[in-house]
């Protein structure tokens, strides 16, 4: 289905409304804006019909403590105040102010404005995700195209639908297609309409929209990230049993399906058997994550043993295996190997555990620059803020506690940037001299 107008149309309807989108554009441009305070309203809206259970019966696809988990979520992150600090943080002073006097030069206006129309380009790997995108479009102020992924389940659309109920006028800066990603010529005309493409997924994807982008547009890449945990002296560090409970608790919730969550463990030494000795000590805390995280739905379970058997497959065809050591559970497993190189694990509970001595952690970690985001630090306090700075320096974004490594942090950035900032673009606007000041 694709949402045009605040309307619904049927999606072989797409080449005409494509057509009648390259009018109505210029239009909007020229004779509307954007109040981010009736974004903030329509979402508010939503947060509140969401905890009171109106959407519930789209959710029932969800395992209940997942949807628990998100309604908390929502509370905070849909809420009037947080998108108030979102757009404070992410912005700064919008305020348009004029630049000093400088003998011999005019002075400019400055001004933040937005980029004119955002295509997003969502992926299927997070719940919401398609809808959060957009809404931080619109909260920018900008025309918003999005692109819905293959696997979202009409959520997304639903979800969309209602913040043009809430607010109507939210309809001329909102339009969804269902294209599918095979759509080349489709995908061609949204970006050919954009001044922004803001797209999230795999290299694969990123690289086929940078070579279907038009020359000039700005492309906003949220790329494909690898989190790991880094354990170093834990027999000294504070919380130590608490911390790795809160680390087996994290991989049995996130199953690493996300950029943040944790595909390796690390180990600051260099000796295997150190390895060896926390995989034995870690394996029963991470066992009884999983156990308390599994779930009663079948569909769900052999999800799960399919995709993590699919990655395991691909690391077997793909390379000469590298694993010295697996430590199998229920439903999970310790892969001890021997190299320090940042992987995708098999995921669905499925961990790597490997060694790196701290002196070895910027060679190894410059290898994946681009792909650094979330590290977990279990450590004594007094080597926290080194292993801090190191990782600062070799390009992470996020660093954290085992346990909360994919947990949200109002005011956070994501990879490093501010999603509302660049959105956004900078004017400047002569001010014209005036008669007198010439003389």
């Amino acid at each position: 289905m694709i949402l045009f107008d605040g309307k619904l149309y049927e999606s072989s309807e797409q080449g005409r409304l494509l057509a009648e989108l390259k009018e109505k554009i210029p239009q909007t441009l020229q004779t509307k804006s954007l109040d981010p305070e009736i974004v903030v309203d329509a979402v508010d809206q939503l947060r509140k019909e969401t905890l009171e259970g109106k959407f519930d019966d789209l959710l029932t696809s969800f395992p209940k403590d997942i949807v628990e988990s998100y309604k908390k979520q929502a509370e905070v992150l849909l809420s009037k105040e947080y998108l108030h600090l979102k757009i404070r943080t992410e912005l700064g002073n919008t305020e348009e102010y004029v630049t000093d006097k400088m003998e011999g030069f005019s002075q400019i206006r400055v001004k933040k404005v937005p980029l004119g129309v955002i295509f997003h380009i969502a992926a299927g790997n997070m719940d919401f995700l398609p809808a959060y995108s957009l809404a931080e479009g619109l909260l920018a102020g900008n025309i918003n195209i999005l692109k819905l992924p293959s696997a979202d389940n009409g959520l997304s659309l639903k979800l969309i639908m209602q913040l043009i109920e809430y607010q109507p006028e939210l309809k001329d800066f909102i339009y969804v297609f269902d294209t599918s990603s095979t759509d080349i010529q489709g995908m061609r005309t949204m970006a050919e309409l954009s001044n922004g493409i803001s797209v999230w997924g795999s290299d694969m994807a990123i690289e086929a929209v940078r070579g279907l982008a038009p020359t000039g547009a700005k492309l906003i890449e949220w790329g494909q990230k690898l989190g790991f945990c880094y354990i170093s002296d834990p027999e000294h560090a504070e919380n130590a049993e608490q911390d790795l409970e809160g680390l087996a608790k994290h991989i049995a919730f996130t199953k690493q399906l996300l950029c943040s969550s944790c595909q390796v463990i690390y180990l600051d030494t260099k000796d295997m058997r150190e390895v060896r000795k926390f995989a034995e000590r870690f394996f029963p805390i991470l066992q009884k994550a999983v156990d308390a995280n599994a779930s009663d739905e079948i569909g769900i379970r052999a999800r799960d043993t399919l995709v993590a058997y699919t990655q395991r497959l691909k690391r077997y065809l793909g390379e000469e295996e590298k694993t010295a050591d697996t430590i199998r559970g229920r439903g999970m497993s310790l892969i001890l190997s021997s190299d320090s190189d940042l992987e995708l694990s098999p995921m669905m509970c499925n961990v790597l555990v490997k060694p790196l001595p701290k002196e070895k952690i910027t060679e190894v970690l410059f290898a994946s620059r681009y792909y650094l985001q979330t590290a977990g630090l279990i450590c004594p306090m007094e080597k926290r803020e080194e292993l801090v700075e190191i990782f600062a320096k070799c390009g992470l974004t996020r660093i954290t506690t085992g346990s909360d490594m994919s947990t949200f942090f109002p005011g956070e950035s994501h990879d490093g940037e501010y999603a509302l900032d660049r959105y956004m673009k900078v004017i400047n606007i002569e001010v014209p001299s005036s008669p007198d000041q010439d003389e």
